[in-house]
């Protein structure tokens, strides 16, 4: 016979606590989110296209769930694996896992023993099928790929990591792309610490750059960068490619004086000693580095609290008038958001392992649970809630508390009657499952 301690609140004597509330949950929310990979099919290309060097055959968790496990938890907001060990027995994680218990921390562990640079390329290869699948659910009408450098700070030994003079502090430096109208997250790469932004990056973009020109012929693709990509290989990629770029020059002495001479030609015909002034001209330029002269946009700015004009330099490919085409980089500022989101909420930056690899492949998995949600968020959730931040979404949609009933043939999950979001989660769920299922 089980004894059911109970105890009393000296507040209210009438309050009772016990722990006999039954099948509960606090994350009801993530069954929107299995719902979704059942539609884009992510578990599915999981099991497919990634093959972990293991030589173990007999086991509880089959390596391709417990991958899934680590999606879901990052999804919920549980990024270590020592939270596996709180939610062993969490109804909602069990069922849609399909599991009477969780992979236990020393299970997901073991795990991360046998990633590598092979099963880092392969989800890799997931994350682009899955890009694939979003983009047949809500074709792009033009691609905007946004390339950026991050820091992950590092606190132990860990191989790699290495002081950082940009960051001040000891990390490694990975390299992103987002596609800047969506906000997913194309492609990462973990990197040492101590190499420079610009470091292998056509290595980096070249083949996805070209298998998206070949999968979208006619469709108007755009790279855009900072100074820190100002790369003549880089240029040259794009032009071969028949793509258009957007990057953001270093200034030197010579552009410092075209600077210098159109800001003498302001000056010469109006005053700008007062309030505030800005002036665009556009310009052909040939570095020594370059094997051509390309276009470059000026932008001159002067605050109305300096006495001189700041200049801005953008090489570019667009036929956009100066203005237009320097604004159109400014927008670039967006990807920052879609890094921060990424490192604040699903763990980017957390690299707690001693190996390098593992460390490549975790954020290879935390890009995976990113953009599960990224895609559930602009595809299916209601208009207002498409601009929240992951802490918002699960605020309103996954910390929902749920009963879970267990009948002959059914699983009801009875959801808190007090939340305010359930319009929310059924709008969202309506269009999950309205959509065509990937197989």
């Amino acid at each position: 016979m089980t004894i059911l301690n109970e105890n009393s609140v000296n507040f209210n004597k009438r309050v009772k606590v016990n722990f006999d509330g039954g099948d509960l949950t606090g994350d009801a929310g993530i069954l929107l989110y299995k719902e979704f990979d059942h539609v884009i099919g992510l578990s599915h290309a999981i099991e497919e296209m990634v093959h972990i060097k293991d030589d173990v055959i007999h086991r509880t968790h089959q390596n391709n769930d417990v991958i899934m496990q680590k999606i879901y938890q990052n999804a919920a907001g549980y990024h270590a694996d020592d939270h596996a060990g709180h939610l062993r027995h969490d109804p909602a994680l069990t069922i849609v896992l399909n599991k009477s218990e969780l992979a236990s921390q020393p299970t997901m562990s073991r795990l991360n023993q046998h990633l590598d640079t092979g099963t880092m390329k392969q989800f890799q290869e997931v994350n682009r099928t899955i890009i694939d699948r979003f983009h047949e659910l809500d074709a792009p009408e033009i691609l905007v790929l946004d390339i950026d450098s991050s820091n992950s700070p590092t606190y132990g030994d860990q191989y790699g990591s290495a002081f950082n003079f940009h960051y001040g502090e000891n990390g490694y430096h990975p390299i992103f792309m987002f596609e800047g109208e969506t906000g997913d997250c194309l492609k990462a790469a973990l990197r040492g610490g101590s190499v420079y932004t610009s470091r292998q990056i056509v290595a980096f973009v070249g083949p996805e750059l070209k298998r998206l020109r070949k999968k979208y012929p006619d469709i108007k693709i755009i790279i855009r960068g900072d100074s820190g990509f100002a790369t003549p290989e880089l240029y040259k990629l794009c032009e071969e490619l028949g793509i258009d770029y957007v990057i953001r020059l270093k200034a030197n002495q010579r552009l410092q004086r075209i600077a210098v001479e159109f800001e003498n030609q302001i000056t010469s015909e109006i005053d700008i000693h007062e309030g505030y002034h800005v002036y665009y001209r556009e310009f052909t330029y040939k570095a020594a580095s370059w094997d051509k002269s390309r276009k470059v946009m000026l932008k001159l700015e002067k605050p109305i609290d300096q006495l001189f004009f700041i200049p801005t330099f953008v090489v570019t490919t667009l036929e956009d008038t100066p203005e237009d085409t320097v604004q159109f980089y400014a927008n670039r500022g967006t990807m920052e958001n879609y890094i921060k989101e990424g490192k604040l909420g699903f763990a980017f930056g957390r690299m707690s392992s001693s190996e390098f690899e593992i460390n490549a492949n975790k954020l290879q998995i935390a890009v995976l649970a990113y953009n599960l949600n990224n895609g559930l968020r602009r595809i299916c959730m209601p208009e207002k809630m498409r601009k929240h931040q992951i802490q918002t979404i699960r605020m309103c949609l996954i910390k929902i508390a749920g009963k879970i009933i267990r009948s002959g043939r059914y699983l009801t999950f009875k959801l808190a009657s007090s939340s305010l979001y359930k319009d929310e989660f059924f709008s969202t769920l309506k269009r999950i499952q309205q959509l065509p299922v990937f197989t």
